[in-house]
């Protein structure tokens, strides 16, 4: 009887699928995936709207519509002073993940090393191995996620083809300093190898903390893909429109896995996302000005509930890594599953985003998310204090 390939025979339904459904099982507070429980923008789906009734509903040129291409490289320009052609520098793609996915197959031949920080966003394994590569881990380390640079600096060799770096990083919040990136892009350049960066939460930064592109730094944009999206900083995940961009060089091997694969990403969408990339500078500060009080009420309630929280020196993205030692004996997936049945709140477990063999650093550690309306969290830290 034919089956599927056993390329993916190792890869079942993610945790995001597990989690949200025991949330719909036990009518759980969901704190678990990243994903508003508001809408995008009142402008934002008005450009949406205006764009599906004006006729814009057949495809769009393969590589993304002229407005939205000129919007990234208008963005990249205006916050980073990044010079992007365009035409040949900007790929849109239906959402980050593709982007990363098409980024891999694009630049990395079999039998290469990819880098990646862990713990890591779980699509990111699957997409290196998917292309015949290896990934090369090297640790964040509870409770402040920072990496050894001695680690890091070994992981590099003559195999290496690329580091992904993710910053804002998902799942711990960390923003990677200006200091780790120069660390970073001295060893790209001693070993000429690419950088893939995922800066979805590029937008997502409280306490004054900035965030610096990989591809600023000097040396690194010829050498650097960077791949962002709508979801996140407009607050319409559910859209899946984001970009990858760069030098044409590196842009080139993306779009040709793009331009054989999906081809074209929803027209109306990329004109509403263009508008939104054209709001005024200070829909940024707003952006940050809603979600930090956001955060501050859910790490609160955390503490309150008897968790300890395990924050990077620099915090980004919308989420909280908590310790789970204090208010439970078992691992980060028993309480999974305990939160979301007894207590009525749900989570995602940190060894989701690590390999089998490393659990035992991150089996304490859960992810809880603020990108939600006030009466959500107020709901979710009633049901916590019963940990208590």
């Amino acid at each position: 009887m034919p089956t599927y390939a056993r390329r993916v025979a190792g890869y079942g339904p993610s945790i995001f699928a597990e989690i949200n459904a025991l949330a719909r099982q036990h009518n759980a507070v969901n704190l678990s995936q990243g994903a508003p429980d508001f809408d995008a923008p009142t402008p934002v789906v008005a450009a949406a709207v205006a764009a599906v009734q004006s006729g814009l509903n057949q495809y769009a040129p393969s590589t993304g519509r002229p407005s939205l291409k000129e919007a990234v490289a208008d963005h990249a320009r205006i916050h980073y002073g990044l010079d992007l052609d365009p035409e040949h520098g900007v790929l849109i793609v239906a959402g980050a993940s593709l982007g990363v996915f098409l980024a891999i197959l694009g630049l990395v031949d079999p039998g290469d090393e990819v880098i990646v920080f862990e713990p890591t966003f779980d699509t990111y394994a699957p997409s290196i191995e998917m292309a015949g590569a290896v990934p090369r881990y090297v640790s964040l380390r509870p409770p402040t996620w920072d990496f050894d640079p001695a680690e890091l600096a070994a992981a590099f060799n003559r195999r290496t083809r690329a580091i992904l770096v993710n910053t804002p990083h998902n799942p711990t919040g960390k923003v990677f300093s200006r200091e780790e990136l120069a660390h970073i892009a001295d060893l790209c350049q001693r070993w000429d190898c690419v950088a893939i960066t995922d800066e979805v939460y590029e937008h997502l930064l409280y306490d004054g903390v900035k965030h610096v592109p990989l591809a600023a730094l000097p040396g690194m944009f010829e050498r650097t893909l960077t791949v962002s999206s709508s979801g996140k900083t407009f607050s319409a995940t559910g859209w899946k429109i984001g970009w990858c961009s760069g030098p044409a060089t590196l842009v080139e091997g993306a779009k040709r896995v793009h331009e054989y694969s999906i081809f074209a990403v929803v027209n109306p969408l990329q004109e509403a996302v263009a508008a939104a990339l054209r709001l005024p500078v200070s829909y940024y500060a707003d952006l940050n000005a809603f979600y930090q009080p956001r955060r501050d009420f859910l790490a609160g309630a955390l503490r309150e509930a008897g968790f300890t929280l395990a924050l990077p020196d620099a915090l980004g993205a919308y989420y909280l890594m908590a310790d789970i030692s204090p208010v439970f004996d078992g691992d980060d997936m028993a309480f999974a599953r305990y939160l979301a049945a007894e207590i009525g709140v749900t989570c995602i477990p940190a060894t989701a985003f690590c390999r089998p063999s490393e659990k035992g650093l991150f089996q304490k550690y859960v992810r809880f998310t603020f990108c939600k309306q006030e009466a959500t969290l107020h709901a979710a830290a009633e049901r916590l204090a019963r940990l208590r």
